[in-house]
């Protein structure tokens, strides 16, 4: 992440699955195995209320945690998950959507992190693409990790954005942060740090790929608008710009909400808060899911079924 219709059906159903390999720190908590390699995906629903335009549009976000064998080599989830070669390296997969309407057009937003289990042995994210679709246009990005950093290309409608490829130096991916809290909090960077900004907020602000200097922290919340019981809160600041993650204290650390302050809109922009909350988690074999009667499921997880 094809005789001639019968193998292509095959791979299709698989190819979502999650491997059944366990390459797993002992770090990890002893129940970590079993519900990240027990053969479903972790899917979170959360109500967004997301800042476009100099105002608050109302839509819905989903997270989609899943683990999957995944090539080092060419950075692709692997067909054959069986394979014990070295090249197969146990990733957590975050698979984030957005959508939201502004006014008569909608926006369809997705970003993909590919972040290794073993974070001793591969301490950075292999992969992250992003892409966001609109009655504008659309525009793609995917960043691969390389010799000394990252090799970032950009494809967009906007002149001044058009095709970029180019190389960032290694720091820590704002967009790995998510899969390193469900992976290790404790181990998550604070203080002073160098960060490439999340890939949705560079899109939305039509800002530079450069990596910037940022302030982190974690710290223990007894009460907030996500949980009336003690969780955690990530919080990154750099710009004008403040992200703020909530999520539970103990395994497996689901992520409660969060929100994202920065300024919006063109002309007269205003400081504008996105905040998006949990709805719903259920563990499922989604890939699977693709009846009709199984829209049924969108309801458990309080989902449109357009």
């Amino acid at each position: 992440m094809k005789n001639f219709i019968y193998p292509f059906l095959v791979i299709s159903l698989i190819a979502c699955a999650p491997s059944n390999s366990q390459e797993v720190s002992t770090e990890k908590p002893k129940d970590f195995n079993g519900y990240w390699y027990g053969g479903e995906a972790e899917i979170t629903s959360y109500k967004l209320e997301q800042a476009r335009y100099g105002e608050i549009h109302a839509g819905e976000s989903v997270l989609v945690f899943v683990t999957e064998p995944f090539s080092k080599s060419k950075q692709v989830k692997l067909d054959n998950w069986r394979d014990e070669s070295a090249d197969n390296v146990s990733v957590m997969k975050l698979n984030m959507t957005k959508k939201f309407l502004t006014g008569i057009y909608p926006y369809s937003m997705m970003m993909s992190t590919f972040t290794p289990v073993s974070a001793d042995q591969y301490p950075d994210p292999f992969k992250v693409t992003t892409s966001s679709q609109e009655w504008c246009g659309h525009t793609w990005m995917q960043m691969n990790l390389d010799e000394g950093g990252y090799r970032v290309r950009g494809f967009s409608y906007f002149e001044s954005e058009g095709d970029v490829d180019l190389s960032i130096p290694n720091a820590i991916l704002e967009d790995e942060l998510w899969t390193r809290i469900r992976l290790n909090p404790s181990g998550l960077p604070v203080g002073e740090v160098n960060i490439f900004p999340s890939t949705f907020y560079l899109r939305l602000r039509h800002r530079a790929m450069e990596v910037k200097k940022a302030n982190t922290k974690l710290m223990s919340v007894e009460s907030s608008d996500y949980s009336k019981e003690a969780h955690q809160m990530y919080e990154i600041k750099y710009d004008d710009r403040t992200l703020s993650i909530y999520f539970e204290s103990d395994f497996p650390y689901t992520i409660l909400g969060w929100e994202e302050t920065y300024m919006s809109g063109f002309g007269n922009p205003e400081v504008l808060t996105t905040k998006s909350k949990r709805i719903n988690t259920i563990k499922s074999a989604y890939w699977g899911k693709n009846k009709n009667k199984d829209r049924e499921i969108r309801k458990e997880l309080g989902l449109g079924v357009d």
